[in-house]
């Protein structure tokens, strides 16, 4: 099921509509969330944002639904498994094979994102490929369950995930998107490149210029809304990523840090004991990664736009599948 955007002539309606004729919630046997709560966060967005409290009550309460298996999921992420089973999970042939297709299919606006942001074109297919698989596997979650959920029933994060349900009803307000029709991660990120409702407000873009920001249906949109995101966190044209190192001694040990920030410097590292592959900078920020493999592990000094992917997750394994999966489709696509 896709969101249903409406024309711009029905935005003033469009949000008491969907609140009025959204989708039947499913049923679940528990609901750990308390009413009470649900009401203040209504009452609140009504106060902030002069929204219809009654009207998202009802959403809330009676059409979304309490989903025990987003609970489960967010409680084991894949970012848990060890580098070299993550690994190969994305970087796999036929993962290559549909970036090199992608980027063929949506060259021309892959070099306008580079023109305009510096981000290259097999960096911003890499991430659409590892989010969506190229836009096939969007999640199966509404996320307005996904948020709905997290928000009322997830003490770690409930702060977070009540600020991204109230980001994703204002989206909701002000892209004319049904709240009940998306669907997305468990997590509530949506669309071909799988945006939070943050991040969608913040970042997207309406690349194609026909007057929506639709990251749903617009691969345009979503390529340029992947480059904005980087390109606003901090990429660096034609900068390295990372390079592979090797330890000597022990010294090198005391920079394993759990920051994903690169704090230290390239010669701080190269005096500790670590030797990189390449000829960097000795005054350029940098980070000592330690990956886990079957049989040992391996390093590597990572850089700042190593650290600007992990804006899009906040994971090494993450940041590092994705390059890897950049330069293999460059790679195969030369």
């Amino acid at each position: 099921m896709k969101p249903a955007i409406r024309s711009a002539a029905l935005v003033v309606l469009a949000l008491a509509a969907a609140l009025t004729s959204g989708c039947a919630a499913s049923t679940t046997t528990q609901d750990p969330a308390d009413p009470a709560a649900i009401r203040a966060f209504a009452d609140e967005m009504a106060e902030r944002h002069g929204m219809n409290a009654q009207q998202l009550r009802t959403l809330l309460i009676e059409e979304a639904s309490h989903q025990p298996d987003i609970i489960d999921a967010i409680s084991n992420p894949a970012e848990a498994l060890p580098w070299h089973r993550y690994r190969g999970i994305f970087l796999t042939r036929e993962r290559i094979d549909g970036g090199v297709a992608y980027w063929d299919e949506h060259s021309q606006w892959l070099a306008k994102v580079e023109a305009r942001y510096g981000v290259p074109p097999h960096m911003v297919v890499a991430i659409i490929g590892i989010e969506t698989y190229y836009g096939r596997y969007r999640g199966r979650h509404r996320v307005l369950d996904a948020l709905r959920t997290l928000a009322f029933a997830y003490p770690p994060r409930g702060d977070f995930f009540r600020s991204e349900l109230e980001a994703f009803l204002q989206l909701t307000r002000e892209e004319s998107i049904d709240p009940t029709a998306p669907l997305g991660s468990y997590a509530g990120a949506m669309g071909v490149p799988q945006f939070i409702s943050s991040s969608y407000r913040a970042y997207a873009v309406d690349f194609n210029g026909d007057g929506r920001r639709d990251l749903f249906n617009q691969p345009a949109d979503a390529i340029g809304s992947v480059g904005r995101y980087f390109a606003d966190h901090g990429w660096q044209p034609g900068a390295p990523v990372a390079v592979r190192a090797q330890t000597r001694g022990d010294a090198w040990r005391a920079y394993r840090r759990d920051d994903l920030k690169p704090r230290d410097r390239v010669a701080e590292l190269r005096a500790a004991g670590v030797e990189t592959t390449a000829n960097l900078a000795g005054g350029q920020p940098a980070r000592l990664l330690e990956l886990e493999l079957e049989d040992g592990v391996e390093h590597w000094v990572t850089l700042e736009n190593f650290y600007v992917i992990t804006r899009y997750n906040h994971s090494p394994l993450y940041a590092m599948a994705a390059w890897q999966l950049a330069e293999a489709i460059r790679e195969a696509r030369q």
